[in-house]
Parts: structure tokens; sequence; C-alpha cells
């Protein structure tokens, strides 16, 4: 009831229009310097010009696997200077965990999607195996003392973990970490033997010969030069295999739709900047063209995805307090 007077107030007083005559935020539910926190900032910068030169502030507010930060904008006054940048976690938070503080369909105005990030399947450099084939076959050979790291529960490559172990019907011990870095590092030494991650962690690894390289989880094959000869997981035979890391901005339900519609514009030209683009391209995310930069269909596509991995997360049943 409050926020639906705080709406009203801002139509009836003009301020919707006005907007933004104060600065915005950004929120961003997990640490400075990780890959959603990259492309907040990134977007925040592109943002600015079609705002009219407005000021914007990342916050991160991490905790709870992203869900911490989104229950802070999910209950903010729904005025368009609180928004929300998640990621894939918008989608399978909603099975993961039991007691959500939100409705993820319910309690945000979806503004549209930012950008989609590739993952790879990557190896300890020690790894006899050399390409994916033999990757499976090792995998097939070594059950149950494999050791698949992520960088936690409900993280990127915790669920493209948990798919691929489903797809190719072989179980491995799963090893969580506190974050990327730590996983990253382990992997890097030999600690631990294989992990599924994004392509903004991935791939200065991948370069500097610190880690194999077997698939990426996207059908098509990436461009990046570091990773443009790797298959994809499709083509290797595990057909219809597809994960990417997307990225979408909300903002909290009942935000008058003359800001929302003024947001979505601003985004469509963010997106369109050429130093934004050429940012993206360099962590090896693909910018979103299609109808996802639509409100509604950004909609649509987090409610297929929360159906694609409640399903997944439910045969794993790996579920979160």
């Amino acid at each position: 009831m409050k926020k639906t007077l705080i709406a009203a107030l801002a139509l009836a007083t003009g301020a919707a229009f006005a907007y933004p005559d104060k600065p915005i935020t950004i929120v961003v539910p997990f640490a400075a310097g990780g890959p959603t926190d990259k492309v907040a900032r990134d977007l925040a910068e592109a943002l600015r010009k079609p705002l009219g030169n407005a000021t914007i502030v990342v916050e991160n507010v991490g905790g709870a696997g992203g869900t911490l930060g989104a229950a802070k904008v999910a209950k903010a006054a729904p005025d368009g200077y609180t928004l929300l940048l998640y990621h894939i976690g918008m989608a399978t938070s909603a099975t993961l965990y039991r007691n959500l503080p939100y409705k993820t369909l319910d309690d945000f105005e979806y503004l549209g999607m930012v950008n989609d990030v590739p993952m790879t399947l990557i190896g300890r450099s020690t790894l006899p195996a050399n390409n994916y084939a033999e990757l499976v076959k090792w995998l097939g050979d070594n059950k149950g003392k494999v050791n698949l790291a992520n960088a936690g529960l409900g993280a990127a490559s915790h669920l493209c973990g948990l798919l691929f172990q489903q797809k190719i019907g072989i179980d491995m011990a799963t090893i969580p970490y506190k974050g990327t870095a730590p996983a990253m590092t382990d992997l890097i030494g030999g600690q631990v033997d294989i992990m599924c991650d994004q392509t903004t962690n991935t791939t200065p690894q991948i370069e500097g010969g610190k880690v194999k390289a077997y698939a990426v989880t996207t059908p098509q094959r990436l461009t990046t030069p570091a990773l443009k000869n790797l298959p994809t997981l499709d083509e290797s035979g595990l057909k219809g295999f597809n994960v990417s890391i997307w990225h979408g901005l909300y903002a909290p339900k009942g935000t008058p739709a003359a800001i929302t519609d003024k947001l979505n514009a601003a985004m469509r030209e963010a997106l369109k900047d050429a130093e934004f683009i050429k940012r993206q391209e360099a962590l090896g995310a693909v910018i979103v063209t299609d109808d996802r930069l639509t409100p509604a269909g950004h909609r649509k596509f987090v409610a297929a995805e929360i159906d694609k991995w409640g399903a997944a997360i439910k045969a794993a049943g790996q579920y979160a307090d």
C-alpha cells in the first residue's frame, strides 16, 4: 500500500516526467570485482548520457546467493531510483531457496535484458584428457574420483556443473567454494579437476595456458580469439545443451510506467554505445538485441528459465535454506 501511494504521488506531482533528478542506484547482489559487478559498472556508465547525464552509482549488497540484494530492491520505493542488475540467479533462486523473501515474477518491474555470457568447460592443466571426447572417457574411467569445483551453491559454475553431470550421466564430487577466485586458484593448482564457468572468468586462464579448455556451452562457437576453436557441447554430443549467464535490469513493482518506459529506452541506447560494446566483447559477452530487450520479452524469458532450472535443481535435490 505504501509503495503504491509513493508511485501515485510521483505521478501526481509530475516527478515521473522529471526523472531522474537525483542519483540512481543500481544494486548488484554480489561483491565488487565479480562478473556481474563489471557488467553493472559498464552499464551504469553507458546509461548516464541517455538519462540526461544522470549520476548513477553501483551498490554491492552481497549474500545468500544474490537474494539479499534482490530483496532490498523488491522492498525499495518504486520511484526509479533503486534498480537491480541480476544474473541467471534471478530465475534459479525461485527454486533453489525454500524461503525466498520476494516473488520473482510478481515483485519487480522487468526493464529488459542486457547480455548473455557464454560458459566454458575447463580442467586442470595436468588432466590427461586433451579434448572433449578424451575428457568424457576419463570421467567415465574415474567415477567417484573426480572433483568438480564451483563458486558456491547457486553460482553460475554450480548450475552449469549440475546440468553437465545430469546430461552425461556421471556423478562427481562437487566442491563448493566461497567465490570464483578461490575455485579457480585450486583448479590452476591441481587441487580439483574440472569446472564450468563464465568466459569472463576463464578466458584469461585459457589464454595463459593455466587450464585446459574442452568446450563452450552455447549452441554456436564463439568468435573470441582464445575460444574460437573450441567445440560446443551440442556438437560434441550433448544435443540441446545451452547454458549462458544472462543479466537483466529490474525496478521495484509499482514503478510508474513513465519511468520504466524511460529506463527501457535508455537501456536500448546504452546497449548501442561503442565503448560498452567494446567492454562487453572483451569479457566474451554477447549484447541482447532480440525480444528479451523488451519488458514483456524479458519477463517471459525469466519465466521459462525458472521452469528450466527448476527441473534440474529438483532432480538433483540441491536446495538452500
